[in-house]
């Protein structure tokens, strides 16, 4: 929670006004009794009407003047807790951002969610509890106690022993269900991360006729968190019945003893009532304290979980230098690469080394989990390669600036992803101030204008969340058309055609060939016809290169190549 604190910043005004207009609040709440007992004590026995009357009058004049200062406490903690959890949410968001691969990896998308929603949502809840009454509830039951000292100190003793008596059941249910809370928001995590799963993937549960058995392992993680959140409500609802058990003790007690002091006339009628009152004041103060601790545990399990991500740590390092291209083509090489995932055996490829001069076209080919994505992934520093070298333009990737480096590079993944906006949004994403002409021509040279045209719009046609209202290869193409607007030093394409027909994807790489600032293009694919046509191909093979030289060298001498091309082409062709 310490590393928190520093979101405060801004709002230390609320952060102050709040709790103390609540301790006025709750100072004008402690005269009440003292007013009662005047009224029993001395205008009812004198038959003083205007006496009672002032005195009532007054209580009325407290109350609206605490209602008044209750309503702008709420003011302040809503805003000091509001201001706070979005300073919060910006800070964890920017942070995931510039996290690496590596970590987002190890952390999984499913946690991240939960701890910019759920856990944050959960914190903001608590700071607005804890400003409104972790000051006020401990000032009105210790208040209450003072002031009971001042009518009866053999009286206030059940007072002390009672609010102790509180403080260790308090204390005890506390120390025990903060990690049953944690192990809460982490069972939640796996509950998102099956939605998140059932969510994307919805069209291949239902061709392959899953859904029960997703119903089933969706009810199983469900039941898990059910269960330990029963458990954490049992500890956590213990806390009124035992309130409300030892705070009734401690009243009847006061009663019998009041009572016997009244008769011996020790105390008078008006005074027991005060003290009464008081009994009455703390119980309903340790209800709220109560309920206070129980969100107040909630909240630092999920502070902990959110201060876990802003600790976390790049295991990538940003260079000194910048990208000093003169806006055409980048040369590319690779030396001796070799590339691990986080907490994995072995090498996801070795060996890796190849040289592309400004301009080339590498088509890297494989089998499935070969290795091809792994190394179009290092050229952008997505990963950062275990050992070796991945130069451009003969300075090492790692000692670029990234937003340098990344701004000379268009990525089309292999999975084509298109935001909520118009075509020209999601166009512009390649670059912020582009023309209609670029974007036109942009789309040209995708493939993508004349559908787009089509559209009622064009340009400015609503892409559904997801683009969901376009085919495969229509995303596949717009995505390729962002990259291309950039006009980038190097261009991957992460097996990013294979939902276009042959005539489409020869019709694409040959309008990228003959673009006026023809990008050194990597292209990543299973089809030989894709990257046939390339200046080099790299061929691997359970992560290490097996061959690497054009199409009809690769025929020749790579068993690997030609049993691919084979198997596309037939063996005669």
């Amino acid at each position: 929670m310490k590393r928190l604190l520093k979101f405060f910043r801004g709002y230390r005004k609320e952060c102050v006004l709040g709790p103390l207009f609540k301790l006025l609040e709750a100072s004008f709440e402690l005269f009440i009794p003292i007013l009662v007992r005047q009224i029993i004590d001395t205008g009812i026995p004198t038959g003083d009407t205007a006496y009672v009357r002032m005195r009532v009058l007054l209580m009325a004049a407290l109350a609206f003047t605490g209602l008044v200062c209750s309503l702008t406490a709420q003011y302040f903690s809503a805003r000091a807790a509001v201001g706070f959890a979005t300073r919060v949410k910006s800070a964890v968001f920017s942070h995931v951002q510039g996290l690496s691969y590596t970590e987002i990896d190890r952390l999984g998308v499913s946690t991240l969610i939960t701890r910019l929603t759920s856990d944050i949502n959960t914190l903001q809840g608590g700071v607005n509890m804890v400003l409104r009454l972790f000051l006020r509830s401990p000032f009105i039951v210790f208040g209450a106690v003072i002031m009971a000292f001042t009518i009866d100190v053999r009286s206030a003793a059940t007072f002390a022993v009672t609010v102790l008596l509180l403080s260790l059941v308090v204390y005890g249910i506390m120390l025990i269900t903060i990690p049953m809370h944690k192990k809460v928001q982490n069972d939640l995590d796996k509950v998102t991360g099956s939605v998140r799963a059932n969510l994307n993937g919805v069209r291949v549960i239902r061709a392959f006729g899953l859904e029960d058995k997703e119903k089933e392992h969706f009810g199983k993680a469900n039941a898990l968190l059910l269960k330990m959140q029963i458990l954490s409500g049992r500890l956590s609802a213990l806390m009124n019945p035992v309130t409300y058990v030892l705070i009734n003790l401690g009243l009847c007690f006061l009663i019998g003893q009041g009572g016997s002091a009244v008769n011996s006339g020790r105390l008078t009628q008006g005074q027991v009532v005060a003290l009464i009152n008081y009994m009455s004041q703390i119980l309903v103060e340790l209800i709220k304290l109560a309920n206070l601790i129980v969100q107040l545990t909630r909240a630092l399990a999920c502070a902990g979980r959110i201060s876990s991500v802003l600790e976390e740590e790049s295991s990538m390092n940003d260079g000194e230098k910048e990208y000093g291209g003169n806006g055409g083509a980048a040369s590319l090489r690779f030396e001796n690469v070799a590339f691990r995932f986080a907490d994995s055996g072995g090498d996801a490829v070795s060996d890796v080394s190849f040289e592309l001069n400004a301009g080339e076209t590498l088509g890297i080919i494989g089998g499935t989990g070969s290795g091809k994505s792994s190394v179009a992934n290092l050229i952008p520093r997505f990963y950062d390669a275990t050992s070796g070298s991945v130069s451009i333009n003969g300075t090492d990737v790692r000692e670029y600036r990234l937003k340098s480096l990344r701004d000379h590079i268009a990525v089309v993944p292999q999975r084509s992803v298109l935001f909520s906006g118009s075509v020209r949004d999601n166009l512009k994403w390649g670059k912020k101030d582009a023309t209609d002409e670029e974007l036109f021509e942009a789309l040209k040279q995708a493939q993508a204008y004349d559908f787009i045209m089509e559209k009622e719009g064009g340009l400015d046609y609503t892409v559904a969340q997801g683009g969901s209202n376009f085919s495969g290869g229509q995303k596949q193409r717009l995505a390729i058309a962002r990259a291309l607007v950039r006009q980038p030093a190097i261009l991957i394409m992460d097996d990013s055609t294979s939902a276009l027909d042959y005539a489409t994807d020869a019709a694409l790489r040959s309008a990228i060939k003959n673009m006026e600032k023809r990008p050194t293009t990597v292209i990543v694919s299973q089809r030989s016809a894709s990257i046939m046509h390339a200046d080099k191909i790299l061929v691997l093979d359970a992560g290490k290169p097996v061959g690497l030289g054009t199409h009809e060298e690769l025929l020749k001498d790579c068993p690997v190549y030609r049993e691919i091309y084979e198997s596309q082409f037939g063996a005669e062709k």
